[in-house]
């Protein structure tokens, strides 16, 4: 009796040793992906913001509420892809202004590197976009390095460099800083009347978009915990003269969108080191301790 329950745990242990790094390398990097069921809402605020105001003539200063929906598409989330919806609406608080801006945008990356793919009518404001470099989040298990970023507004990629470790919320991060230069988004023709460059008709003003956008990557899981959007946009005669600001704000996530992101991203991190490490150890330190035990039933078989 002891001879075949010995063979059977050694066998056993053999199974779980082999299991072992088959879950390590296999089965945890088939996990370990971003949701196709996605939805959250991040919430920014922007102090002393200045945009012009097209029912008021002027532009106006004011305190921003902007909220940022995000919902995955799981329909077209197949093989490696996730595709997520997004809508952005901005309040002006101080001028009891709801709703002076909004946009759309729909993106598809994959699941794993967080870089974008073109298709699944990826869009901005419904008109479609080549995208490019990291869409929401950073790989996971991110290096120290340069990585392109999406860029919505001027609707391409430009470097996110690291630029050193932040804790946030006692959570260690990766600093990542994204400058933008000035780029033409797009060419309006408005009453001259508005820009002090005439009494009547209309001209051409060229929106200037330039920007500075810091991101704090939780490194585990390559997610967002933090971010801060300089933004810069002012709008130009066909001279190159500035005629008036467009929007110009410094947004910043609140407090409680930081914790909500931070409390996702270590049960994340959890996950990962559960998937990676914590069941592949287990596993072989139970195998061996079978084979052991099997060994000496065998050896006891021998002795009686």
């Amino acid at each position: 009796m002891n001879r075949v329950v010995g063979s059977v745990l050694i066998a056993v242990g053999a199974f779980l040793i082999v299991l072992a790094p088959l879950t390590r390398f296999q089965v945890a990097p088939a996990l370990i992906a971003a949701k196709a069921d996605q939805y959250g809402i991040s919430k920014l605020q922007a102090t002393g913001a200045q945009y012009f105001s097209i029912p008021d003539g002027k532009v106006l200063t004011g305190d921003l509420d902007i909220t940022v929906t995000t919902r995955g598409d799981v329909k077209e989330a197949v093989g490696d892809r996730v595709v997520w919806d997004e809508f952005t609406a901005v309040n002006d608080v101080t001028n009891g202004k709801p709703g002076i801006d909004f946009s759309e945008r729909r993106s598809a990356f994959d699941k794993r590197s967080g870089v974008g793919l073109n298709c699944c009518g990826v869009s901005i404001d419904k008109e479609p976009v080549e995208l490019q470099g990291q869409i929401y989040k950073f790989p996971f298990d991110v290096e120290k390095r340069t990585y392109p970023v999406f860029n919505s507004t001027v609707g391409k990629a430009f470097d996110a460099k690291f630029v050193g470790e932040e804790k946030v919320n006692g959570i260690d991060t990766y600093k990542f800083v994204q400058v933008v230069p000035e780029t033409k988004t797009e060419t309006r023709n408005v009453p001259a009347v508005l820009f002090g460059m005439g009494e009547s008709g209309d001209v051409q003003l060229d929106r200037m978009y330039s920007g500075t956008n810091t991101y704090w990557i939780e490194p585990a899981t390559g997610a967002p915990v933090r971010q801060e959007q300089q933004r810069n946009e002012v709008l130009k005669s066909q001279d190159g003269i500035e005629r008036s600001k467009a929007f110009v704000a410094t947004a910043k996530m609140t407090d409680e969108t930081i914790k909500e992101l931070v409390d996702s991203a270590v049960s994340g991190k959890s996950q990962i080191t559960l998937i990676k490490t914590t069941i592949p150890l287990v596993l072989l330190i139970v195998g061996i301790v079978l084979i052991v035990v099997g060994i000496w039933m065998f050896r006891r078989r021998k002795v009686a």
